[in-house]
């Protein structure tokens, strides 16, 4: 049985949380590999975010599909041509590909 209780990331105000005790029938290895999806989601969650209000920010002045795309950023992803969502569902999934095989 693994212990999350000694990993880095445990605050003092909350001390170990784990509301739906995901933690208590995971082995090591499982541990690890919550904690690696916990940190990926978080940075693709946070460049989301940076995304969003650049793409608020630049309206109409991206060199990007040529100042194509305009209106609020909520809209901007249906104006986005559709071979760009191929390209970056490619490399996407060639990291994904890679990371899983590297591991940990």
């Amino acid at each position: 049985k693994a212990s999350a209780e000694g990993m880095p990331g445990i605050l003092d105000p909350v001390g170990f949380f784990d509301p739906l005790g995901l933690a208590e029938k995971a082995t090591d290895a499982t541990l690890k590999r919550y904690r690696e999806a916990e940190l990926a989601h978080g940075r693709v969650s946070m460049l989301a975010v940076i995304g969003f209000l650049v793409g608020e920010k630049v309206e109409g002045s991206s060199f990007l599909f040529d100042a194509s795309i305009s209106g609020p950023a909520i809209t901007h992803i249906t104006q986005v041509p559709d071979g760009f969502w191929a390209v970056i569902v490619a490399f996407i999934g060639a990291y994904e590909a890679t990371r899983a095989e590297t591991g940990w």
